[in-house]
């Protein structure tokens, strides 16, 4: 049990280190659970633990948890690589293949918000590009509600504020 249990910690490392980019929790999880690798709990259990001793970073967020990977995670990779299966490899090679796009525009599109000094709310929209920003825009709203709102509604209408931005500086 002990050594299938090392074996989804080293899936998720492989996953990381396949990718330029942070993997969102459901992204990992879209991709365990849909092979039937293992069930949520152990999944999560699996990434609390590569947290715990630093091989991945976690970042949350009000609506999500991205996993980056560490230094430290990326040397253990390489030393364990071999311990995962030419099967399980090929099959999150295909995932990336297939989904490649979609997860790191996924993930290139970050908003949060939180109480500022006046009481008010600060919501924090970004798109990131190469690790840099691409936009980095910062409102401040009157109500929870409305930091809810915005920050949920970044993720479908960034593209669109940001052609309206340029449009209208440029």
């Amino acid at each position: 049990m002990a050594e299938t249990f090392t074996l989804y910690k080293l899936i998720i490392l492989y996953m990381l280190s396949k990718v330029d980019f942070p993997l969102a929790n459901a992204q990992i999880s879209d991709f365990v659970l849909g092979k039937g690798y293992t069930t949520y709990f152990t999944l999560q259990k699996a990434l609390s633990e590569l947290t715990e001793s630093g091989l991945i970073r976690e970042e949350t967020t009000h609506n999500r948890t991205m996993y980056h990977l560490t230094e430290e995670g990326a040397e253990s990779i390489c030393f364990f690589e071999n311990k995962i299966s030419d099967a399980i490899k090929k099959d999150i090679e295909d995932f990336f293949i297939e989904k490649k796009f979609s997860l790191k525009n996924e993930v290139s599109v970050k908003s949060d918000y939180y109480r500022n000094t006046n009481g008010e709310f600060s919501v924090h929209c970004q798109v990131i590009e190469h690790s840099m920003p691409l936009i980095d825009l910062t409102v401040t709203v009157p109500s929870h509600e409305e930091a809810e709102t915005m920050a949920a509604n970044w993720a479908a209408k960034n593209q669109e504020i940001y052609a309206y931005i340029m449009t209208h500086l440029l």
